[in-house]
């Protein structure tokens, strides 16, 4: 098969689809990797490393586009490449549709499949192609809102681990799972008061196991997160319903009762955010402010370390990589099901059932779709 790997385009994103290693792997089986000059810079990795690995580079997008049948990428196609995707080309990225319209239609128009890393399952009921992005982003966050907080950041002027005599900051934490969990543990390890709130009691069981009395935690209901917001100096959305699109946990009432110069990190902002006053931003210009609050919803917050990120990535989906390589697309997909729960759109039609409900479009059974 003939496997293309564009640069990334999206704001200050300096991931890669594949590294040369997973190249490596690819080319030993027999396919074919076009890779464009310049991809793996951002990473440190440079093009010799790919020729050594066996890869053609080739001058911009358009020869991969042009001719590969599967395309691995990063982050969801962008406008620009969205218009070069084509019928029949299988598609490979974190697509995060349930939030985005606009590229939902266009993907639909393309006639291209779709394979959404963040609803690849496992057999134990993980996500495997989500799970390492969200570690890295959980471990930004608490960095991430301690330098917003710093006075010549806009925020409040407060130090997450306080000093002898002076208390250390709160970071209330919206959500247990994977970002949760990872969240606190940096949040504790910089000497923060920490409190998680999540609506599942196993994963409330789950960290009080994991961090003993260290980190608090309360059942999620609103009057719970209304009273927790008035307390953080940081807040942290780590709120996740996978493929679907987050719900608003944070309203604008509650909003107006946080401290002037608090700050929202909005890690669930790539499926929509989990405040109401939530809305994408980017690296080069990550934050604003809403009724004295400062928000961060950097929607591709693992491109600020894209070395540690593209390693942890690839570790992950290489397996999968390799399945559509040596089956092709729809017969990896016939044979795991937890590949197939990643299609998302295949040939115009809409297979994600959180997608098609958040956009009031038409389902296609995924079986169907596969012929099944």
């Amino acid at each position: 098969m003939r496997i293309g790997v564009p640069k990334e385009i999206k704001d200050n994103e300096y991931r890669v689809g594949l590294t040369p290693s997973s190249a490596v792997e690819l080319v030993r089986r027999g396919h074919k990797v076009v890779v464009e000059r310049g991809a793996g810079l951002g990473a440190g990795l440079a093009d010799l490393q790919y020729e050594s690995a066996g890869a053609t580079l080739v001058d911009g997008p358009d020869a991969i586009f042009k001719t590969a049948e599967l395309i691995v990428k990063v982050k969801e196609p962008q406008p620009s490449e969205r218009a070069k995707l084509r019928a029949g080309q299988a598609l490979l990225a974190y697509l995060h549709l349930a939030p985005d319209l606009a590229q939902t239609r266009d993907l639909q128009k393309c006639g291209a499949h779709c394979i959404a890393y963040e609803t690849v399952t496992s057999p134990e009921g993980g996500l495997p192609l989500l799970t390492p992005m969200s570690e890295v982003a959980g471990r930004l966050a608490p960095q991430v809102g301690a330098h917003c907080l710093e006075r010549q950041a806009g925020g409040r002027g407060v130090l997450l681990a306080g000093v002898p005599g002076v208390p250390a900051a709160e970071v209330v934490i919206l959500g247990g799972g994977v970002v949760g969990a990872h969240a606190a543990t940096i949040a504790l390890g910089m000497g923060a008061n920490v409190i998680v709130a999540d609506r599942d009691p196993e994963a409330l069981r789950r960290l009080a196991l994991r961090f003993g009395n260290s980190v608090r935690t309360i059942f999620s209901t609103y009057a719970a997160i209304a009273e927790l917001a008035k307390r953080a100096d940081l807040l942290i959305g780590a709120v996740l319903v996978a493929g679907a699109e987050t719900p608003k946990v944070i309203s604008r009432d509650m909003l107006a009762t946080m401290k002037p110069g608090s700050v929202i990190v909005d890690v669930a902002i790539d499926q929509g955010g989990c405040c109401e006053s939530s809305r994408p931003t980017t690296h080069s210009n990550p934050t604003y402010f809403v009724d004295g609050v400062m928000h961060y919803c950097v929607t591709n917050m693992p491109g600020a370390v894209p070395r540690t990120s593209t390693f942890a990535l690839n570790n992950a989906t290489l397996p999968f990589v390799h399945a559509i390589a040596d089956k092709g697309w729809r017969n990896a997909l016939r044979d795991d099901v937890h590949l197939r729960a990643g299609l998302a759109i295949s040939d115009g039609r809409i297979t994600a059932a959180p997608v098609a409900k958040a956009h009031g479009l038409a389902l296609t059974p995924v079986e169907t779709a596969l012929g099944l």
